[in-house]
Order: structure tokens, then C-alpha cells, then sequence
């Protein structure tokens, strides 16, 4: 059974910082020394226990959190190993510098989701905020590796400077999508928002669904079908990626309109897109 954590009830009104919780830390402790565990809730110091109700065991590596956790922050964030499944909600910078392990999230995830993650799997089965996998203020680097998926939309500044990884979202997207990537795959299925690739250094945003002209500073290049497009599919389908119900192999289908640039920033990365065929 894996230890299961609900929120208590004069508990609802607090921003909770739940960074430090994740299975690889506390797997060998005793529920009672969980729960002894300080956090911080409204900028002070707090006993685990005293925030949630605790039941079950982490020996497992498995973590379930039930209840409203919109206002629960940090979920899942520098989680080496293991599993952190979240019923509901979850805040903002869940699974921030994750190296491994998995963050299942039933609802909504908040602001910075995955930002600066280096390793292991994100799944979110509703939408995110702003600055998914994204870097935080004054970092080079957003994601470094892994897996985001997102059932639903994201907001703008979704891929900022990520250096490498998969980042892949069901539905639309806010905009400055990929905004000074670095490297690693951005995909968008739904709607691409404005000013999407700009500053991209290298890298690929793919806009599978409709998406407007790209940035001036992009050169049109071939219309093709880019081999790296079948291993892409084949990776997300065996995550069990499948927006909308529809196979990600037809979603990815070619052949694709490709566009380089920021020829600004060394013209290195690719926007690829349906072209005017979305736009029918």
C-alpha cells in the first residue's frame, strides 16, 4: 500500500511548500517520522502531520495524494526514484528538477511545471500554466531530459530554453511556445500560439495542429517527412500518449512543412507544421 497523504481541513487556506517529499527520502522512514517531517506552509515552519492525514507506508516507493493539492507547491519536485500519483490538483513547480521517477497528476497542474526537470516521466491528464518546462528567473537552462506530457492545453513560455527532452501537449498552446530553445522536441497538438521559436537556438517545435506564419527571422525549407517523426510517435505511444483519443502515429503522420531559424541565434533549429493544409 502506498503512503497516502490528505489534506486536513484547517489546512485548505495555506499555500504548502511540499518540496523535500518525494519517495526517495522517505522511504525508510517510519510513518510517525513522517509526519514529523517540517515543511513550510504560509512561509512557516510546519509538521507534516499537522497539514495532512497520513496513512499507509513509503517502503514502497509510492506516493498518493488525495484531496485538493491546488495550493499544495513543489509536488513531486527533485524526486530521484519512485511514484507520486496526485487524485486532483496540484500547484505550482510540481516536478521542478525531477531526475527520475514518476508525477502523475489527475487534474490541473500550476505554473512552472517541470521546470529545470533533468530526468524521469510528467504526465498531467488536464492542462498546466505558464512556464512548463520552462527555466526558472535567471537560469540558462529549462528542461534538461525526460518526458512531459500534457493531456490538455499549457500556457505561454511552455519549452523555455530547454536544453533536451520531450515536451508534448494535447491541446493548445499559450504564446512564445519554445521560446530560446536550446535543444530537445517540443510538440503541440492543438491550436500553436503566437510568437512560438523565437530565439531558438536548436531543437524542434512541431505544431501538428493549426499555427500561424513563423517568426520572420525563419527561413521556409523542404516539405518532407523527417525520420525522427515515426521514433517520436513510437516513444509517446508506448508512454501512453493519446490525445483526444487519437493515435499519436496519425497525429505525427508527414509530410511536414519545415521552417529554420532563429537565423538571428545561428538559424540551427526547426519549426515544423501543416502549413496552410491546418490552416483549411
Amino acid at each position: 500500500m502506498p503512503l497516502v497523504l490528505e489534506p486536513r481541513a484547517d489546512s485548505a487556506a495555506l499555500s504548502i511548500d511540499f518540496a523535500g517529499v518525494v519517495p526517495d527520502r522517505i522511504a525508510m522512514l517510519s510513518a510517525p517520522e513522517i509526519g514529523r517531517m517540517v515543511i513550510r506552509a504560509d512561509e512557516r515552519p510546519a509538521e507534516l502531520g499537522t497539514l495532512f492525514r497520513l496513512s499507509g507506508s513509503a517502503a514502497d516507493g509510492r506516493i498518493e495524494c488525495r484531496g485538493d493539492f491546488a495550493r499544495v507547491h513543489g509536488v513531486g519536485a527533485e524526486m530521484a526514484r519512485g511514484e507520486i500519483t496526485v487524485a486532483g490538483n496540484a500547484g505550482r513547480h510540481a516536478g521542478e528538477r525531477m531526475t527520475g521517477g514518476m508525477l502523475m497528476i489527475a487534474g490541473d497542474a500550476g505554473d512552472w511545471l517541470a521546470c529545470e526537470m533533468a530526468g524521469g516521466t510528467v504526465q498531467v491528464a488536464g492542462s498546466a500554466g505558464d512556464n512548463t518546462a520552462g527555466a526558472l528567473p535567471g537560469s540558462r537552462f529549462g528542461m534538461r531530459g525526460g518526458l512531459v506530457m500534457i493531456a490538455g492545453h499549457a500556457g505561454c513560455l511552455a519549452g523555455a530554453r530547454m536544453r533536451r527532452g520531450i515536451l508534448a501537449i494535447g491541446g493548445d498552446c499559450g504564446p512564445a511556445a519554445a521560446f530560446e530553445l536550446r535543444a530537445g522536441t517540443v510538440l503541440v497538438v492543438g491550436t500553436l500560439g503566437p510568437e512560438a521559436g523565437h530565439g531558438m537556438q536548436r531543437g524542434s517545435l512541431v505544431a501538428a495542429g493549426l499555427a500561424g506564419e513563423p517568426p520572420a527571422t525563419f527561413r521556409k525549407g523542404a516539405v518532407w517527412e523527417p525520420a525522427f517523426m515515426p521514433l517520436l510517435a513510437a516513444r509517446l505511444e508506448a508512454a501512453g500518449f493519446c490525445p483526444g483519443g487519437a493515435a499519436i502515429r496519425t497525429l505525427l503522420a508527414g509530410p511536414w512543412e519545415q521552417w529554420h531559424g532563429d537565423l538571428v541565434t545561428g538559424g540551427r533549429g526547426e519549426i515544423f507544421r501543416r502549413g496552410m493544409r491546418a490552416a483549411a
